[in-house]
């Protein structure tokens, strides 16, 4: 059974530094490229971020180009979304996704939420 799941979320005043981490079980994660996707309430789900599955290549959205990194340890089975400068727009729960394009395959976690309050 795969199981992906995400840790690390909570609340943070603007400025502030997270680190999501989402730890991958039942599946040949080398294989598989990673990202991180956020949805905000009433706003449809957006990629943040991807990893390629020896992580030799990472993409952004613009939104977070420069503030966010994203990085993976396939010794542990794990990515990991480090969120520098964090504001309120960034806001949302965050979801780790598992991608084999190749054989049509996808993975979801549940989700952890990110909340960027004074």
């Amino acid at each position: 059974q795969v199981q992906l799941v995400e840790s690390g979320g909570g609340l943070v005043q603007p400025g502030g530094s997270l680190r999501l981490s989402c730890a991958a079980s039942g599946l040949a994660f080398t294989y598989f490229a990673m990202s991180w996707y956020r949805q905000a309430p009433g706003k449809a789900r957006e990629l943040v971020a991807t990893i390629t599955s020896t992580g030799s290549t990472t993409n952004y959205a613009g939104s977070v180009k420069g503030r966010f990194t994203i990085s993976r340890d396939n010794a542990k089975n794990t990515v990991y979304l480090q969120m520098n400068s964090l504001k309120p727009e960034d806001t949302a729960m965050y979801y780790c996704n598992a991608d084999r394009s190749s054989l049509g395959i996808k993975f979801w976690g549940q989700g952890t939420q990110v909340t960027v309050s004074s």
